[in-house]
């Protein structure tokens, strides 16, 4: 049996999204579309059990186009999977969530809007974090699932360390995103993060015709290390590997081959400060599909 975890952020969004449906949202998948809750996939190919939680001193807002929580191909999905402290929240034309526009004043945060900045006003395009020195943030606490409270004695919080990163992240296609850009004043007086990867993206479950343009996986994993979170960044690059074998396995009816590249890769880092260690089921004890 692979682990039970509690709802996280995206699957919270895509359960409050199929209650507001008119009519059931159809994916491709096994008999009559049945697909595992926990990750999406047909049960034959479930994943769970290979997902790590970590606790990060950065955090991830993820504000999700309509029907992306709806997607099984969606990787901010992932993103809620691994890292304990991130939200997801719809987007709308004509109103924001309450509870975004709250995180995004929240003194325990700095956010950071990531987009490109060629389509930005150069006065608000930074390129590193703000105040943000990597090497000397805090050891993370435990898993805790949830947003960490402000201040305190917890050391992911405010107080002497200073704001947390907060990587907004619009979830969506392209057009979308530029579309939800331009018409979200809200995030108007965000600092806009321009990335600058060296690598390709290696996403292959939809298409796009440029290659630098990144799921949202991979730009968050791009935000992690930038934020000194190397652990995270690691994880979120090889758990993406190991759900896009799944998946596209699950595509071709093809069994789950355990012992690959992106598999090794996964079970081969360390996980601190993780919940993998006490769920995982040994790879080598599995039988595979």
């Amino acid at each position: 049996m692979p682990p039970i975890f509690a709802p996280h952020a995206v699957s919270r969004l895509r359960s409050a999204r199929l209650a507001r449906s008119a009519k059931p949202f159809l994916a491709r998948g096994g008999p009559h579309g049945e697909r595992c809750a926990g990750c999406r996939l047909v049960p034959s190919h479930c994943m769970c059990a290979l997902r790590p939680i970590l606790t990060t001193r950065a955090g991830v807002c993820l504000i999700m186009a309509d029907i992306e929580p709806l997607k099984p191909s969606n990787t901010g999905w992932l993103i809620a999977d691994i890292v304990a402290d991130t939200a997801a929240f719809g987007w709308a034309r004509t109103a924001a969530d309450p509870a975004l526009l709250a995180m995004l004043v929240d003194p325990q945060w700095q956010p950071y809007l990531v987009f490109p900045g060629e389509f930005v006003a150069p006065e608000r395009v930074v390129t590193t974090l703000i105040g943000y020195n990597t090497a000397t943030q805090p050891a993370a606490g435990p898993p805790q699932g949830g947003l960490a409270p402000s201040g305190g004695s917890d050391p992911r919080g405010g107080g002497a360390w200073g704001p947390r990163p907060l990587f907004v992240l619009l979830d969506a296609t392209w057009p979308e995103a530029r579309k939800m850009f331009r018409k979200s004043p809200y995030l108007d007086h965000l600092p806009v993060l321009s990335l600058q990867p060296e690598q390709i993206s290696r996403y292959r479950l939809r298409r796009s015709r440029r290659d630098d343009h990144f799921c949202t996986s991979e730009v968050a994993a791009l935000c992690m290390d930038l934020a000194g979170e190397h652990l995270a960044a690691q994880a979120l690059e090889a758990y993406l590997e190991v759900f896009t074998h799944h998946y596209l396995r699950a595509k071709n009816q093809l069994p789950v081959q355990y012992e690959d590249e992106a598999h090794a890769r996964l079970r081969g880092l360390r996980w601190p400060n993780s919940l993998y260690a006490a769920t995982i089921t040994p790879i080598t004890s599995r039988t595979t599909p």
